[in-house]
């Protein structure tokens, strides 16, 4: 690695989740009406060892591996920091797991504090932040919010992914330590900014696609937003769902 930057950081954990693919009805699992949606968004807190190899927690899955998982997505993460703001947006409580994530933060630790290639130590494993997470309209099903996903979106508050390095035995009390930040020039604050609120600045996503931490999810994106192959606003799918455009 290059351009490694010292820093001393290590972000606890409030909660790990996995979850297995279930079909509910309607607009969220309380709802009967509408079509079905399949997703592994519900998560239950684990509090025991599990071990983690190259695409998951021993126990967790996805429903939609086109959008979903994959090396470049093993781990979902998401700053406890954010549920307070939300919890008042929203009107109800909401807790660790409630967007899906497999490792919620505990602290003031944001997607201001870690940047894209971060290499932490996570109990026997390691691992690398590979891209932020761009929501999906499922998590708006979920909790029949249908603009919760561009509310997430919008803010920066998205969370991030994780790929791993080195597999190993994960446990709930263990924190990310990190270990190299070889990118500093790219927090995901600034990352989410390339994709969403400066698209049309095409020497931004150049900068960005030299990255060689970037996921292949976002790469892909900004390859065909350099090349003109792919529409400066082409989140409707994803925020929506399929077919909403």
């Amino acid at each position: 690695m290059t351009n490694t930057q010292p820093v001393s950081l290590s972000l606890p954990l409030a909660s790990v989740r996995v979850g297995q693919p279930e079909t509910f009805i309607g607009a969220g699992p309380d709802s009967a009406s509408a079509r079905p949606w399949t997703s592994a968004i519900h998560k239950a807190e684990i509090n025991g060892p599990a071990w983690l190899d190259g695409l998951n927690l021993a126990g967790d899955a996805q429903a939609d591996l086109k959008n979903h998982g994959g090396p470049d997505q093993a781990l979902c993460v998401y700053s406890g920091a954010h549920y307070p703001a939300w919890t008042e947006q929203l009107g109800y409580p909401l807790r660790p797991g409630s967007f899906g994530e497999n490792l919620t933060l505990a602290g003031d630790f944001t997607e201001q504090d870690v940047c894209l290639g971060d290499i932490f130590q996570l109990g026997e494993a390691v691992v690398q932040i590979s891209q932020p997470r761009s929501p999906c309209y499922k998590l708006g099903l979920r909790w029949n919010v249908p603009l919760l996903p561009k509310w997430l979106q919008d803010s920066g508050r998205t969370g991030w992914y994780l790929r791993v390095l080195q597999p190993g035995l994960v446990v709930p009390t263990d924190a990310l330590r990190l270990l190299e930040r070889p990118y500093p020039q790219w927090p995901i604050t600034r990352v989410n900014s390339v994709k969403y609120e400066l698209r049309e600045d095409l020497a931004l996503a150049r900068e960005l696609l030299e990255c060689p931490a970037l996921g292949g999810q976002w790469r892909r994106k900004m390859q065909g937003r350099v090349a003109g192959t792919l529409p400066l606003y082409d989140d409707a799918n994803r925020l929506e769902g399929p077919g909403s455009r």
